[in-house]
Parts: structure tokens; sequence; C-alpha cells
């Protein structure tokens, strides 16, 4: 499949015949990874890619300038897309192809924007479910997404779709693919200080991978027909999730299951600082939807979070729930600005999981004296089960509100600091390593590190 490209260039340098996997002489991947990761460095030479951005190694695609794709794109099996800082990728709403665009990463895939200069991906539309998304593929070895903006993607595949033949994702075509998916237990992936927003489906989907997320946005997720999750983590995952925004998702902030495809893998899951707010509100087909739905013996370290008037707490169903004996589910804050969120995220309502170490509001509080800036709906209604402001759904995104904390907030004091991360040193993306920049302003380490534990709930302390 063959994918077109206007107003923008790719350079390819195929690895080189008879090039075996090793390391390379600078780098030993063994001084980072565990004995047990099967990570390959490609033998690096002469013959890298070069841009008037950086010098890339032998076997990668580079994307150096405004994209557009028409059809889908392939990162082939043993080659690495490198999408530089500052690129806008423009998705066609209406392919060349009987099938909506994605982008499926056999290979490894870095999208390397910086604060001043983001990378972009989204449709010429500008609306969800225009096209399918980012789809990893089971060798993945690596992705890097770094101030980069996802949006616009959730459309259903076809059968003809790259993800359905490569066997990814779905095996039978029953609805939307997330705007990111990695499955490759091996792996590990980083979403770092990026966007995430009105995506049709879920925004993020993980079936194994370690990785980190971290200072990150997840905007206006799902719809109100099948719902939507900002992270849902199956088996296979070890992750440290800290320090993003979650902000109407349209059924749960964190669906966190131990089915999926790795029996024998059960997900390490460190969960901290985190803000979610106004989640839950569209669920029409069951009543999940909320702040977190443990599932299936998932046994997650959730601490320090802030959720701020979601349908409901912390769920599990009536059957197959989470391994709670486990886990370790407080401190966190829940806050409730209805007498309607009070009463459904209390200790007696159904299916609630309770922790008496969680601070959870016990009548209505003041949602003004939470957050620097943010405002609701005066038609507010948290079981709403619409798309509709009018009929109580959440407003749109704002990039005027602010979430940090005010001065007196009531969530400023009495997290935690003790819980140990995944990762306290980080992960090293070898990949990102071997990426030889020419001005230092668009340098970026090749490590990636959640922050530690604050004293406050919530990604956002005090300006």
């Amino acid at each position: 499949m063959k994918a077109s490209f206007l107003a923008g260039s790719v350079m390819l340098l195929a690895l080189a015949a008879g090039v075996a996997s090793c390391e390379n002489e600078n780098i030993n991947p063994y001084d980072y990874a565990a004995k047990t990761d099967t990570i390959t460095i490609n033998t690096g030479d002469e013959n890298t890619v070069k841009t008037s951005v950086a010098s890339y190694p032998t076997g990668s695609i580079v994307w150096t300038h405004d994209t557009t794709l028409t059809s889908s794109f392939k990162v082939p099996e043993g080659a690495a897309l490198y999408i530089e800082p500052g690129v806008k990728v423009t998705v066609a709403a209406k392919p060349t192809e009987d099938h909506p665009v994605e982008i499926v990463a056999l290979g490894n895939l870095y999208s390397m924007g910086t604060a001043e200069k983001p990378v972009v991906i989204k449709s010429d539309n500008g609306k969800a479910n225009d096209w399918g998304g980012i789809i990893c593929g089971y060798n993945c070895s690596e992705v890097v997404l770094s101030h980069t903006e996802l949006a616009d993607a959730g459309a259903t595949p076809t059968e003809s779709s790259l993800s359905f033949q490569n066997k990814l994702f779905k095996t039978t075509i029953d609805g939307g693919v997330p705007a990111f998916h990695f499955c490759n237990t091996n792996g590990r992936f980083a979403i770092v200080d990026c966007f995430f927003h009105d995506n049709y489906n879920d925004q993020t989907y993980f079936t194994g991978g370690s990785g980190v997320i971290y200072g990150s946005t997840f905007a206006d997720s799902g719809n109100e027909s099948d719902g939507g999750e900002a992270i849902n983590v199956k088996s296979g995952c070890t992750l440290d999730i800290a320090y993003n925004l979650i902000y109407n998702a349209c059924t749960n902030a964190f669906k966190l299951s131990d089915a999926g495809v790795e029996k024998n893998f059960a997900s390490k899951l460190i969960i901290y600082n985190n803000t979610a707010v106004d989640c839950g509100w569209r669920r029409t087909k069951n009543k999940k939807g909320g702040n977190v739905w443990l599932e299936k013996a998932i046994a997650p370290t959730l601490v320090n979070n802030l959720f701020v008037d979601n349908r409901y707490g912390i769920r599990q169903p009536a059957k197959d729930g989470g391994d709670i004996e486990h886990s370790v589910l407080a401190p966190n804050y829940l806050f409730a600005s209805t007498a309607t969120g009070v009463k459904q995220q209390a200790k007696d309502y159904s299916m609630i999981v309770w922790d008496d170490k969680n601070i959870t509001s016990s009548a209505p509080e003041d949602l003004s004296k939470l957050f620097v800036n943010f405002a609701q709906s005066d038609k507010m209604n948290i079981n709403c089960e619409s798309d509709d402001v009018a009929k109580g759904a959440p407003l749109t995104w704002n990039t005027a509100w602010d979430f940090h904390l005010q001065s007196g907030a009531v969530a400023l004091t009495g997290a935690t600091t003790s819980i140990v991360r995944n990762f306290p040193t980080g992960l090293a993306f070898f990949g990102m390593k071997k990426v030889k920049w020419v001005n230092s302003s668009d340098d970026q380490d090749y490590y990636f590190t959640a922050p530690a534990l604050s004293a406050f709930f919530g990604a956002y302390g005090i300006k």
C-alpha cells in the first residue's frame, strides 16, 4: 500500500544488506535495559540520513516538512520513522483508498516535537472519526511521542486497512481504533507533554509494553454511543502514568484490566498525581464511567489523583472485578460539586471500591475555589448521557482554562510521596540517542522519566 505525500518530503535510506542486529560501538543497550529486553540496535556507519536539523541512523525514514497523508502509511519492520520538530502531518478525511488513513508502525516511531515546535497530526476536516490512528505492530520496540498533538482519530477500519491486514488491534470489524495503540510487551513507549483531543474512541489503548505517560492532556474523548476511555490498559504492561490532565473522557479517565493477550503477565501500574475532570457523562450502554474502572484482577497503585465531578467514584463490576487486596487505591481526592456527584461516589453506592484513606466529598464543594481558571456549564448534568451541552454535557475544551490549584485549595495537602515508581531512573530510547542534532535548541534527551510524586493531589500544584 503506497502513501501519498503533498507539500512534504520523505527521506528513506534502506538498511544495508547483511547488516546484523547488534549494538552500535557507542551504545550498549544492556547497560540500561534488563536482560529480558529484546531491543536491537542497528549498526551505525557513515551512510546516515542528514537533514538541516539532524543526522539519523541507517534505516531511517525522516519527515522534515509539513506532510499530507492521502493514504495509509506503514513504517516497515526494522526501520524507524522520525518526525522532526514543528512538522504538521495533515491526514485526509477523504483518502484515495477505500478505508480511513492509518499510520501503522511495524518498526519504530519517534515524534520529536518541542514546546516551541510541536508536531501536529490531525485531519484536514478537523472532526473526530476522520482517520484511524497510530497503530503499532508486535515487533515495534520503541515509540516516542513528545510534544505531539494528535486529534480527529478513531475511525473504523475495513478489511483492507493496514491494521487489519497486519492483524493488529482488531480481528473483526466492530468499531473504531484508538488514537494510539501499543502492543509489544518487550517494547517501550513514551507519551510526554502531548495533547490528545477530539478522538472518537479511546485516546490510548495498551496491550503490552513498558511505558511512561506524563505531562500530557487528554481532552474530549469518545462518543455518546460507544463511549471512550482516556487511558485503557490491559495485561502485559509496566507503566508510570503521572501529571496528566484528563478532561471529558466519555467513559473513564482510566480503564484498567488484566484481561488481554498476555495471559501470564499481570500489568504493573503506578498511576499518580493526575487530574481528571468531567468524565463519564455520556455512557448510554452501561454504567461504568467516571474516574476509574477496575476489572479482571487488575491490581494498580493509584494515588495522589484528583478526580473532579466525574460520574462515579472508583468502581468495579459486580463480577470479575479488580484484585483490591493487592491494589493501593489511596490516598486520592474525589471532589464533587453537586449532590448527585456526592451520592455516586459514596461508600454505599453500587459497585464502588471504597478506601477510608481517600478524601471523598461528603457534601457539594465549591468548585470555584479549586482551580485557577475553570468553568462548567450552568446546565451541567453529571448523568446527561449526551454530547449536547444544552442537555448538560461538558463544555468543549478551552485553552484558557488553568488547572493549577488556587492558594488554599483543599487538594494542596494530604497526598503521599512514599510510592516507588516502576522506572525511577527512566526509560532509555536508543533510537533517540542516535540522533545527532545540528542546533542545541532542538536537542532532546533519550531518557524519559516520570517526575517524582508530589504532596498535593492532581497534576498541578500552585503556580
